[in-house]
């Protein structure tokens, strides 16, 4: 993004230049005069306050990595359990090569309603219905893997292995791992253990959880690099939400 300012080499006459597609990374103005600084701000107001717009309803620790700068300009992008797409807006809009899988058929369906209205060029065959566990496409395929609220579905550990594998398996060298899941962190005391690492929360949902050990372990195993310690968000000791992002 370029610094917006005035500038005194520019002839009067001078329009104000923009294009402008919601990536603030392609922001390219020149204005020469305080006036067309000001009709540009104003015109530009609208369209940045209408963040829900630009990014949909993605998840907050995802937009964290967004402004770490983690997912560089034309990364290839596999949303693991994408649902409907809530996750996918800005990189549809911004010219990523974006993927999904999702087991449910009108979810997958609904994904590629989005990527048709945002990203016309991107095939519908990007957004395939498949399980987790075993997805069609080769080894070291994407940059990038997002699995938002997948893990903790599980329905015991060797299914939470399986998917994991999978997703790693699909993963390039040095490409980024995000996932949000459930866990105990924080509650320890307070869900009920339903076996195979399944268990009954608070708010009365059965969910397979993790704790700090099982995901330091599994990293481990996996020969992962640590891109984030582990952030855990507690939701008045109803339920925990655990942020894991790695390296591979």
């Amino acid at each position: 993004m370029r610094c917006v300012r005035p500038l005194k080499d520019v002839s009067p006459k001078h329009r104000l230049r923009r294009c402008w597609t919601g990536d603030f990374r392609t922001l390219d103005i020149q204005v020469s005069s305080g006036y067309e600084l000001e009709q540009f701000c104003f015109n530009l107001f609208p369209l940045v306050m209408n963040l829900h717009n630009l990014f949909g309803e993605i998840d907050i620790y995802l937009f964290d990595q967004l402004l770490k700068g983690r997912f560089a300009a034309n990364m290839s992008i596999l949303d693991a359990g994408c649902g409907g797409g809530r996750n996918l807006v800005y990189f549809l809009r911004n010219g990523y090569e974006v993927y999904g899988v999702d087991q449910n058929a009108a979810a997958v369906a609904q994904v590629r309603r989005l990527a048709s209205d945002l990203a016309p060029a991107v095939s519908p065959q990007n957004f395939l219905m498949s399980d987790v566990e075993e997805m069609p496409f080769e080894s070291e395929r994407f940059d990038a893997v997002i699995s938002s609220a997948v893990l903790h579905f599980a329905r015991d550990e060797r299914h939470f292995n399986s998917m994991l594998n999978e997703m790693w398996r699909v993963l390039r060298p040095r490409g980024l791992f995000f996932a949000r899941l459930a866990s105990s962190i924080g509650i320890e005391e307070l869900v009920k253990p339903l076996g195979g690492g399944r268990y009954l929360l608070p708010d009365g949902t059965e969910r397979f959880l993790v704790d700090e050990e099982l995901l330091t372990s599994v990293a481990s195993k996996l020969g992962a690099r640590w891109l984030e310690p582990i952030k855990t968000t507690n939701v008045q000791n109803m339920r925990c939400m655990t942020t894991w992002v790695l390296q591979s």
